[in-house]
């Protein structure tokens, strides 16, 4: 059987902030929920190839800490941009209970949650644009995006999942992928072939693994996460009250 198991990252130090590009570290409860759920690919005696995940540290050391857990540390881990959180323009960093008083929560909601629409554009200049940051001083800066939907974030993370990991699928690799919110609902709208409307709904749990199955042409034949539908809700709630007051 061909199987790819994602992960979304852990709580961060930003847990209450528009992220996106900006490097932070995983939170101690990030931690050790990852730790946690991360038993539960042990229990059931996972075994993996590869991790992929993004240049981000709270991508890679999320997959890090399930690989110390799993006893597999000599798993090769390819990071790259392109999988990378969605970039959140001139709202990256700003506090997000901060952002709905200045904006208003129907405006906030239609940034974060609209397929097409991306919020306000960074200047070039701006130090906030990943052309400043060390970590893409290799990258041409006219492929950096300087905000994005969740449609512009699709059109940069699923091409790199079509072209570098499904074809690993295909061959039976045993992958894991830690990813980002955003980058993960565009992968999972790919495999799922969500639509432009309903992928507004999808919320992807903190840490906790979700597992889909393959035929032998990489096509999904189900998907499910090794946690009950309750501690699913009740880590989704997490996400939906971020914007809320602080």
């Amino acid at each position: 059987m061909n199987r790819l198991v994602i992960i979304r990252h852990g709580l961060t130090e930003w847990s209450n902030r528009f992220t996106g590009w900006t490097d932070i570290d995983l939170a101690p409860e990030g931690i050790e929920m990852t730790k946690k759920y991360a038993l539960r690919l042990k229990e059931k005696k996972y075994q993996f190839d590869i991790g992929f995940t993004s240049v981000l540290k709270r991508g890679y050391k999320t997959l890090e800490i399930v690989f110390e857990v799993l006893g597999q540390t000599n798993i090769p881990i390819i990071k790259d941009w392109h999988l990378n959180e969605r970039h959140y323009g001139a709202l990256q960093t700003l506090n997000k209970a901060e952002t709905v008083a200045k904006f208003g929560e129907e405006q906030v909601l239609f940034w974060r949650r609209s397929y097409d629409v991306s919020p306000p554009k960074l200047d070039i200049n701006d130090p906030r644009h990943p052309s400043c940051d060390f970590l893409y001083k290799d990258i041409n800066p006219r492929l950096l995006p300087n905000g994005e939907s969740l449609k512009e974030t699709y059109q940069r993370s699923v091409p790199y999942f079509q072209k570098t990991i499904e074809p690993l699928i295909k061959k039976g690799k045993r992958i894991i992928l830690s990813g980002h919110h955003n980058s993960l609902r565009a992968i999972i709208k790919y495999l799922d072939k969500i639509s432009d409307e309903e992928v507004v709904n999808l919320n992807v749990p903190y840490c906790i693994p979700l597992v889909y199955e393959f035929d032998e042409n990489a096509k999904p034949l189900k998907h499910y996460y090794l946690a009950s539908d309750e501690e699913v809700e009740q880590v989704i709630e997490l996400i939906k009250n971020q914007t809320k007051g602080v």
